[in-house]
């Protein structure tokens, strides 16, 4: 199939409150209807409705087989965001963006165009619809917490690898690839052992590099699960830093070096800066909570990838990142509701390590 028209739309009822989103995919002729989405999500806002139709919407084209798409929406932010004119500020958003930046690199062509509601009435009764189902309580299920999310969360164990010679040696350790140790490997054999006995662990991602995969292969074992790896996950690139001391990275780049311990937007020389991490790590997000719903994951990473788990989930500044320590082998558990609320639970267990 060539080319396809989606029409989406979301709404709040409170704002925050029962929301819904609704999408509709027309053939290119604008008359023939190919395809309808539409879901309630719980309480949240307009905007977060409003991207989750537009992902309900490119989904169900990229399932249809479309190479080109024409989006329109009468929510002028998602159009003004997606086409790259205004910027994306709300840490809710951010994920959501993405998410539907992924689909987009799907597709040869897509477009975005905003249309007054009144053009937008198909996909406007689908999200009032879905709405109405939320407002009834359908799909809904109370957290046992005291903070208001709904639905069942997808539960993250967030798992850091054991020790490597550029951990024992406290150097900056990236995408260098340096094994475990002796000890990093037993680490993750206690680190099995806890993990074997959670029973509701549904899947086991890591990221590409050995001293994660190893580690993550130990518990996926004790789990009777495979591995899957996402790029996403791996370890922040410190470039020319790669193998320093924090002492000898001060000493060869002493004003750079300040500012990136203040500035998530700043790069190691020929590195990634924080910001950058944080992007594809709330991509690998919104990816696992699509995909898990309701389930618990164990995810395989490296301090910076967990770090920044931890702090989408508290929605919390950057500060965080400098400030939290994270043990090698440590475990944390972070939880996503669909309505979009968050909870830590754990943070950098290592007694089964005694």
């Amino acid at each position: 199939m060539e080319r396809v028209i989606v029409e989406a739309d979301g709404g709040s009822r409170g704002n925050p409150g029962a929301a819904g989103y609704g999408a509709v995919v027309l053939a290119a002729d604008d008359r023939v209807v190919l395809a309808e989405r539409k879901d309630s999500i719980g309480t949240a806002t307009n905007n977060v409705a409003e991207y989750r139709g537009l992902i309900a919407g490119l989904t169900a084209a990229a399932e249809l087989g479309a190479r080109e798409v024409d989006v329109r929406m009468d929510s002028k932010l998602v159009v003004e965001q997606m086409s790259g004119r205004w910027k994306i500020k709300h840490p809710d958003m951010i994920p959501l963006a993405d998410e539907a930046r992924l689909l987009v690199r799907q597709f040869a062509r897509v477009g975005f165009t905003w249309i007054p509601r009144a053009q937008n009435s198909h996909a406007d009764r689908l999200a009032n619809e879905a709405m109405d189902a939320a407002a009834e309580g359908d799909a809904k299920v109370a957290s046992p917490g005291w903070t208001g999310a709904v639905g069942a969360p997808t539960r993250l164990f967030l798992l850091r690898h054991g020790q490597t010679e550029l951990s024992v040696h406290r150097k900056y350790s990236g995408r260098g690839n340096p094994a475990l140790t002796e000890l990093g490997r037993n680490q993750a054999a206690l680190a099995a052992t806890r993990l074997g006995a959670e029973t509701d662990i549904a899947a086991v991602v890591s990221s590409p590099l050995s001293r994660a995969l190893d580690t993550a292969h130990a518990s996926a074992e004790a789990l009777g699960l495979e591995v899957r790896v996402l790029d996403g996950l791996i370890e922040t690139d410190f470039g020319d830093w790669e193998g320093l001391t924090f002492p000898e990275a001060a000493q060869r780049d002493p004003e750079l070096h300040r500012q990136w311990l203040g500035d998530t937007s700043v790069r190691p020389p020929n590195g990634e800066s924080f910001d950058q991490v944080r992007s594809r790590v709330a991509a690998v997000r919104a990816q696992l909570l699509k995909e898990n719903p309701g389930e618990s994951v164990l995810v395989v990473s490296h301090v910076t990838p967990i770090k920044t788990l931890l702090q989408l989930a508290l929605d919390v500044g950057p500060s965080l990142l400098y400030r939290l320590h994270l043990d090698l082998a440590s475990l944390s558990i972070a939880e996503f509701y669909p309505d979009g609320g968050s909870s830590v639970r754990l943070v950098n267990d290592t007694s089964y390590l005694a």
